[in-house]
């Protein structure tokens, strides 16, 4: 199983992920590119929350040819382009990550290649 990293030496994590995660040997790493808030028929939602649902969703179905699931992933990066996206996101990754979670990094960008996406959230799962 993974190890979960978090050294008494430094600052608890800021939120529910965890500073480093272990793979051990052996396991296969499924790196899943970012993925944007768009159905399979070019719907994207308004919401921000909606966005970081469908993200996670896309990503889902990536593991899922790889045999693998949510709970695979050890390393989460997500994007957002407001500090107001950044709450919405983080209720639908806590809710879909239990403790203890995949290290995580979170950033505020300018944009993404068509301004109605909100958030982006990359991937990697091992299995």
């Amino acid at each position: 199983m993974f190890r979960f990293l978090t050294p008494k030496s430094i600052k608890p994590p800021f939120a529910r992920y965890s500073h480093g995660v272990e793979v051990p040997a052996g396991k296969r790493l499924v790196l899943c590119s970012g993925q944007v808030a768009i159905t399979a028929d070019d719907q994207i939602p308004e919401d921000a929350g909606a966005q970081a649902e469908l993200c996670f969703r896309n990503i889902e179905a990536i593991l899922a040819e790889a045999g693998l699931q949510l709970g695979d992933i050890v390393r989460i990066n997500a994007y957002v382009t407001d500090r107001a996206h950044l709450r919405p996101y983080m209720d639908v990754r806590d809710r879909l990550f239990s403790s203890p979670a995949p290290a995580s990094t979170l950033m505020i960008v300018s944009g993404f290649a068509r301004p109605e996406f909100k958030v982006e959230v990359e991937a990697i799962a091992a299995g």
